[in-house]
């Protein structure tokens, strides 16, 4: 997901449902941007908050415990998704009204539904071949 989303240093990524943290503490340690994690579970901000411990990335990342709807977004230079279809297509209007142009989003499985991507790549994930879905934010609504 950083490859095609190209993340560099001068990134901020955001990982809506972001789980253990582990696309956000890898943008992190390989490529020395920086990030925000968002779970609505305090559980998995747990998680995260360890493993970018261990990493020694924990300088470079801000951890949300809240719902991605109440998240604010204007920072973000990339935006990372791994969440239900349906979910992706209700954010559609938030990140096309928060995002400024340039801004890339990625989704991993799912795309959103009359939004075209500006790129579809297929990987090998651990349940066999995935899409990974790339949009960039174009500045209109």
């Amino acid at each position: 997901m950083i490859d095609l989303a190209r993340v560099g240093a001068q990134d901020v990524v955001y990982d809506l449902g972001c789980g253990d943290g582990r696309i956000v503490i890898a943008a992190a340690r390989l490529r020395g941007a920086r990030g925000v994690c968002v779970d609505i579970d305090p559980q998995r901000i747990r998680e995260s908050e360890a493993a970018a411990a261990r990493a020694g990335v924990t300088g470079r990342i801000v951890f949300l415990n809240q719902d991605l709807f109440a998240t604010e977004l204007a920072g973000a230079t990339v935006v990372t998704l791994f969440l239900s279809a349906e979910v992706n297509r209700k954010l559609r209007a938030k990140l096309a009204r928060e995002l400024t142009p340039g801004t890339r989003v990625i989704s991993y499985v799912h795309d959103i539904r009359d939004w075209p991507p500006a790129e579809v790549r297929t990987v090998q994930g651990v349940r066999g071949p995935r899409k990974l879905y790339l949009w960039v934010i174009d500045g209109r609504r």
